[in-house]
Order: structure tokens, then C-alpha cells, then sequence
């Protein structure tokens, strides 16, 4: 039965008020972002323009319709990094922070929702675990905003306090946005910093400790040097986290930039191996990519983050734990495992749901937008992995779609972000489960 209050009514469950609670923020975002003190021709924003643009910046994805640095004005872009805040710490995190400074009690039901909002292992300790992260969050985007400040006031005078502070919260929230887009140069992402090493490793350092998530940082912090004493899940994460960052950028190197210098062509390696995972900048013309660099960054989009971090896509351990399953198929063993630890079924099971459930929204919006625009599908199919992954990058195609391929966007981003079981969850919460089982019949797999 699902739980009532006294007076009779239904309590909401944690899935329903995280999805709910991000639905609100960008319903929120919107309307601000449509008035016309928002853009700085002082004009009112079109609402699909400023819902596209709330989603995004909630969602921490970076596609836009409209070029963030010359179209909105100084109150828009300040809008849209506190939206991107709130969607990178998470909305029940932001609550939850207001009302522990406020000095009031924060609810048991509060600290649940709290444990499914950041994939906390348990309840207990949640209100510490608060504290280090936006402790640990302002921190590090401080430390960010003061590397790359120097080199945004050599460029652009006072104006680039604002915008280190823009792009630090921007990078280590893993939303792309970027606001240094002028009339005659739009949407140009950080190509003009492709050879500057402080933008570029600052801007990698930051998208990589936003994505590999609170509960990483905690036992980093805790044990230090210690590998062998870290969380199973801490121990994944680092590994697939590496990997992930370095086979792409080896390829990348051989593959791609034979026109750059070594200097760049490394950074430009790495650089484009870190954003898919899913902060959406770019140093280079990805359309210049070769089609099997932009297959691998596809892929790369739709694994993302990690759990519990401010990135999007599927998850690295999701990846890992099917990467694993696969193994142990193969060598005919029962059990997938990491460090001598099993993996339990219902995590296995969870895995494949999600991927099956990433990779249908992937190839259905795509083919959506292809048949709505008569784009090829190639191409949709980037920007698809680049919303439901919850990344930015583009081809190029956005800001020219049509309203069903904006809506279609929308959607990715929001399902991207809460995430498909957290919704499914959130739909079928209360609802009798029956533990009755039905016969056993073998079918041939393979």
C-alpha cells in the first residue's frame, strides 16, 4: 500500500518528489528566462527557446538554440549557472542545503530522498556527507575560476572574473555552457583556447572530479593513497574512469589533429576524450572529427559519469558491471565479479535494463529527427547521445531544429538526467508487487 499522511492523503515517494523537483526548477527557469531583462536586446524569449535553454542548463547537458555568450544578457547567464548549480549538486541536495542552513531538522524522509538523489550506499551519516559536498563543491570551483581567471582578464579584461567563475561552475558541473560567443562568432565552445594548457587541463581537472561523483571524493579524502581500502564501487569508478579517458585519447591522437603541433595535438587527444563523459566543450571542429572518432564519442557520451556525480548518461559502472557480466559469459563462470567481490544479479539485471533503456531513446529520437528534419541519421543520432547522455556537443544542428525536434531534445535531457528508472520508479511507487511465480521455460540466447 502506498503511504498516507493522517489526513488521508498520499505521500509522495523520493523518485516522485526528485522528478518533480527537477521538473519544477526548469518550469521555473523558463518563465525567468523568458523575460526581457533575461536577453540582451531586451526582447521576450519565445517559451520553447527558454524551456530548451532552462532543460539544458537544469539537466547540465549545454545544447543550446541560442548562443549563451551574445544572446542572453548578464541576468540570463547569471540564471542559467544557478540553474546549472542546482542541477549539478541535484534539487534535493539544493533543499536540503537551505534547510539545514536555515537550522531546521532535516526529516528522515528528507535524508531517503537525499540517499536516492546522490546513490548514497546508506541513510546514516547523510547530513556529514552534505556537508563535504558543498564544502568540497564551492572549493574546488573557486580554486577553478582563480587558475583560469588570469588568463580570461588578459583576454577580456574585468569581464573575465565572471566568466572563469561562469566556466568553473559550468565545467565542474559537466554542463558545457559557455558564454564566449560573440554576433560575428557564435556557438564557438573554447576552440580559440585549443593550444592554451591552463584553460584546457583546468577545464579536464574540473569535469573529471565533478563526474566521478561525491561518494568517490569521500573515500579519496578518507583513505587517501589507499587503494586496497577503498569502496568496491570507488575502486570501478577510478579504473573505468581511466580507461575511458585514455584508449579514446590514443585514438583520437592517431586518428585525428595530424595538422597540430605535438603540444596540441596531445591536449586536443585529451581534451576530446574528456568532455563526452558528459561536460559538452570542445577545443576543435568535432564535424572534422573522423566518423569513427565521433562513433567512439557516441558511445562515450552514452556511458557519462558516474553515480551520484553531477554528469548524466548511463553511468560508468553500469558499462563496468555489463563489461564484467560479459567476462564471466564468456568463461562460462555463474558469477561477474571486480577485486575478488560478486556482483549480485539484481545489479546485473539493473545494468541492462538502464543500457537497454539509454539505447532505445538514443536510436528513437534520432530516428524521429531524422525522418522530422530529413537530416541524415548519422548526424541525429550524435545529438541524441549528446541530450539523453546529457553532453552538449553538437554537430551543429541544434539551433536549427524544428519544435518537435526541440521537444523530442527536451525530453532526452530530462529522462537523461533524473534517469529511466528513477522514473519508472517514481510511476509504478505504491503499486501492489506480486510475488507469485510463474513456470520456468528455457529459450535458446545466441
Amino acid at each position: 500500500m502506498p503511504d498516507e499522511t493522517p489526513s488521508g492523503k498520499r505521500k509522495l515517494s523520493s523518485f516522485q518528489i526528485i522528478i518533480l523537483g527537477f521538473a519544477g526548477v526548469i518550469l521555473l527557469g523558463a518563465l525567468v528566462l523568458m523575460l526581457p531583462i533575461s536577453s540582451s536586446s531586451g526582447e521576450i524569449t519565445p517559451f520553447n527557446e527558454a524551456l530548451f535553454t532552462s532543460t539544458s542548463a537544469v539537466c547540465v547537458t549545454g545544447l543550446v538554440v541560442q548562443d549563451t555568450g551574445s544572446y542572453w544578457s548578464g541576468f540570463g547567464q547569471a540564471v542559467i549557472i544557478a540553474l546549472i548549480q542546482i542541477g549539478g549538486l541535484g534539487v534535493v541536495t539544493v533543499a536540503a542545503s537551505f534547510a539545514m542552513l536555515s537550522g531546521r531538522r532535516i526529516s528522515l524522509m528528507q535524508r531517503s530522498t537525499m540517499q536516492d538523489a546522490i546513490s548514497a550506499p546508506k541513510i546514516g551519516g547523510i547530513v556529514r556527507l552534505l556537508r563535504f559536498i558543498l564544502k568540497g563543491t564551492f572549493l574546488i570551483e573557486l580554486l577553478g575560476a582563480l587558475v583560469m581567471m588570469p588568463v580570461f582578464c588578459r583576454d577580456y579584461g574585468l569581464k573575465g572574473i565572471w566568466m572563469a567563475v561562469f566556466h568553473s561552475i559550468s565545467a565542474f558541473c559537466n554542463a558545457g555552457f559557455d558564454i564566449l560567443g560573440r554576433p560575428d562568432n557564435l556557438f564557438p565552445s573554447l576552440t580559440e583556447y585549443v593550444a592554451n594548457p591552463v584553460i584546457n587541463i583546468t577545464i579536464m581537472l574540473l569535469i573529471v572530479v565533478g563526474g566521478i561523483g561525491f561518494l568517490t571524493w569521500d573515500d579519496i579524502c578518507a583513505n587517501r593513497h589507499h587503494f586496497s581500502r577503498y569502496r568496491l564501487q570507488s575502486k570501478v569508478i577510478l579504473i573505468t574512469t581511466g580507461l575511458l579517458i585514455l584508449l579514446p585519447a590514443i585514438f583520437f591522437y592517431f586518428c585525428d589533429f595530424a595538422g597540430l603541433p605535438f603540444g596540441e595535438r596531445v591536449l586536443s587527444a585529451l581534451f576530446q576524450s574528456v568532455t563526452p563523459r558528459t561536460a559538452g566543450y570542445n577545443t576543435v571542429n568535432l564535424s572534422a572529427m573522423t566518423s569513427a572518432s565521433q562513433a567512439i564519442m557516441i558511445l562515450l557520451m552514452l556511458i557519462g559519469g558516474s553515480p551520484g556525480s553531477t554528469a548524466g548518461g548511463m553511468k560508468t559502472t553500469t558499462f563496468a558491471v555489463l563489461l564484467a557480466n560479459a567476462f564471466a559469459t564468456f568463461r562460462r563462470q555463474d558469477d561477474a565479479h571486480f577485486f575478488r567481490r560478486r556482483i549480485e544479479s539484481g545489479t546485473i539485471k539493473n545494468a541492462a535494463t538502464i543500457a537497454m533503456m539509454y539505447f532505445i531513446l538514443f536510436f528513437a529520437g534520432a530516428t524521429a529527427i531524422s525522418v522530422a528534419e530529413g537530416l541524415p541519421l548519422s548526424v541525429c543520432l550524435y545529438e541524441t547521445a549528446s541530450a539523453v547522455g546529457t553532453v552538449g556537443l553538437t554537430l551543429g544542428i541544434t539551433p536549427q531544429l524544428g519544435l518537435l525536434s526541440q521537444i523530442i531534445l527536451i525530453a532526452l535531457m530530462y529522462l537523461g538526467r533524473v534517469g529511466g528508472l528513477t522514473l519508472i520508479y517514481a510511476a509504478l511507487s505504491g503499486r501492489n508487487q506480486n510475488i507469485a511465480r510463474l513456470p520456468q521455460e528455457k529459450i535458446t540466447i545466441g
